[in-house]
């Protein structure tokens, strides 16, 4: 489990993030400068080069939206130049695309973040620019909205699999429907009737609260408190829960570290949106019953990830990967992303990081230890062997998984396992990892994606 630096604070890694900065910029410049953008977004690197990968268009927001966060980290002109740019050229399709759950992700992270630095001051006030991004943002989440299966106790926004698919990684990507709807847009389906947004996208969270997160209780009195499971299976006849299922993971039965970050970080988000709406704003839920949900299963997933984690804060693949048991008492030890049987996955640890320092926050003297392990894995990802210092490596942390089942991540010679790869939303989000932690060293604006809505 990990073991907290329980003396550790933001600004004792200023050192750090500061030549984390300057690195992150050489990587975005090397992808501007280097990759094909004929063939697709970039999603995952080979060999040290990013390459693509036909699944779902969801990671070239994150790309635009690093150089986005490298403008707000260090001010870098060129950055916000070339972010801005590609946002208005490459992303109009990733507004209307129906086709993903994905929305937060890509359109929150390029469009989302130019707008709260315009409302921050940052970027000089223009009114069509501001018009643009909400727009853009207005359909967005109404796009996402419409992937919408009802059941019995609510409703979630399915995944690419189709009707049946509740993905637990769509609890952070909500973001889209929230930002939507602070933007006051009208979500209009059959009929001229109007459903609204933020009502959709907190029952997609309750659902998830409860058919994707396990706490050792009722239905699943068998498992563990904080497991996560990658997919809920349901009938779409009648609505009925049928079982829990992995894309990405090893099993349905075992927890694929990634997906729990998305909840951790997902929950934690919404949390902090709750405090910030009145209660007035939901006319069919009430809000105390929902933040409990929400608490409960932000608790329980950070509680999941630091007590199956090794002690540096980076976990493996999935909690259950069969090969595990050959490994000894790894949870009592560093973790090793060169191993003879399981991959680490940073890019869960970047994610997950930051829902165990928003959980932390909000909870305060409650929560220190959830922010004492935020920040404790946030100074491993700041080292080697996770932070990519090699010249031509178009990656920014190292040790990065996309998908194990379908033996997509690539093994270098000589390895067993697949290792020394990034992913572009693991470079994102270690950006915006840094970037939460470098405002609270510096005591900047706090930082929250629904503050581009003022």
């Amino acid at each position: 489990m990990i073991q907290l630096k329980t003396d550790l604070k933001p600004a004792d890694l200023q050192p750090a993030l500061k030549d984390f900065w300057n690195l992150s910029g050489q990587k975005i410049r090397l992808i501007r400068d280097r990759y094909d953008h004929t063939k697709g977004s970039p999603v995952f690197t080979e060999a040290g080069n990013y390459t693509t990968r036909g699944w779902t268009e969801w990671t070239q927001g994150f790309e635009f939206g690093s150089a986005i966060l490298q403008f707000d980290a260090t001010g870098d002109e060129e950055a916000l130049d070339y972010g801005r740019t590609m946002t208005l050229e490459k992303m109009a399709p990733h507004v209307s695309h129906f086709g993903v759950h994905d929305h937060g992700f890509n359109n929150v992270s390029t469009y989302g973040n130019l707008l709260r630095l315009m409302q921050e001051g940052r970027l000089p006030a223009d009114a069509w620019e501001k018009n643009f991004y909400e727009l853009a943002l207005k359909v967005s989440g109404a796009v996402q909205a419409y992937r919408w299966t009802t059941i019995p106790d609510g409703g979630y926004i399915y995944s690419f699999n189709g009707p049946h698919s509740l993905f637990v990684d769509t609890i952070r990507s909500c973001r889209a429907l929230i930002v939507s709807y602070l933007l006051k847009h009208q979500f209009m389906a059959e009929g001229d009737k109007e459903i609204c947004l933020l009502e959709r996208a907190i029952q997609h969270g309750l659902s998830t609260a409860k058919y994707s997160v396990f706490y050792g209780e009722v239905r699943d009195s068998f498992d563990e408190w904080g497991r996560t499971a990658h997919e809920s299976v349901f009938n779409c006849n009648d609505g009925a829960f049928r079982c829990p299922n992995s894309q990405q993971g090893y099993t349905g039965f075992t927890t694929w570290t990634r997906g729990l970050a998305w909840a951790m970080c997902g929950f934690a988000e919404e949390l902090e949106l709750l405090d910030h709406l009145e209660a007035s704003k939901l006319t069919d839920t009430d809000l105390t019953e929902v933040k409990a949900t929400f608490l409960k299963a932000a608790k329980a997933t950070c509680d999941f990830y630091m007590a199956n984690t090794p002690t540096d804060g980076i976990p493996y693949w999935d909690a259950g990967a069969p090969g595990l048991v050959h490994m000894g008492d790894y949870l009592n030890q560093k973790s090793d992303p060169y191993n003879d049987y399981e991959p680490i996955d940073s890019s869960a640890a970047a994610i997950g990081a930051q829902g165990l320092l928003r959980l932390g926050r909000y909870l305060g003297d409650e929560g220190k230890d959830y922010w004492q392990a935020g920040l404790t894995v946030l100074e491993t990802l700041l080292q080697k062997p996770y932070l990519s210092t090699d010249a031509d490596h178009q990656g920014l942390l190292l040790h990065s998984i996309y998908h194990q089942p379908n033996g997509w991540d690539h093994v270098p010679e000589g390895s067993k396992i697949a290792n020394g790869e990034s992913s572009m939303w693991g470079d994102y989000h270690i950006r915006e990892l840094a970037l939460y932690v470098q405002r609270e060293a510096e005591g900047q604006p706090y930082y929250r994606y629904f503050d581009c809505v003022r």
